[in-house]
């Protein structure tokens, strides 16, 4: 698992670096101020939790075992993102109102992440 999390926070990260960019200079004469803000947020938790990522696959490369629920907080992560962020992204690009609602979801996958971030650190296996 480790190798895995470390290539999609990776790919996380740089993808975040790549979408704030492309805001900046693409897309920032063609979205409100207010597209912009939610784009904005989705770029800031996409990198957050691809930095959780990464210390999570750094904590699982100094097990002999894998934690399930280190494990369970990377899944978790990667799911927020494509929800959470994910959802942003297209409510800034279409305006269709109705995928705002499943930016939630995507918040609840990350306190769920930062959950099992908890109970690994308190060994419950």
């Amino acid at each position: 698992m480790t190798r895995i999390f470390l290539a999609i926070a990776g790919m996380l990260g740089g993808i975040s670096v790549v979408l704030g960019a492309f805001a900046s200079h693409a897309l920032k004469d063609r979205l409100s101020e207010y597209a912009l803000s939610i784009w904005e947020t989705g770029t800031k938790y996409q990198m957050y939790h691809a930095l959780a990522l990464f210390l999570v696959a750094l904590l699982l490369s100094r097990l002999t075992t894998d934690s399930i629920p280190l494990v369970a907080a990377g899944y978790a992560f990667i799911v927020g993102v494509v929800l959470f962020s994910g959802s942003l992204y297209a409510l800034s690009l279409t305006g269709i109102k109705w995928l705002g609602a499943i930016a939630p979801i995507g918040g609840m996958a990350f306190i769920i992440g930062w959950a099992c971030v908890a109970v690994a650190a308190w060994g419950f296996e």
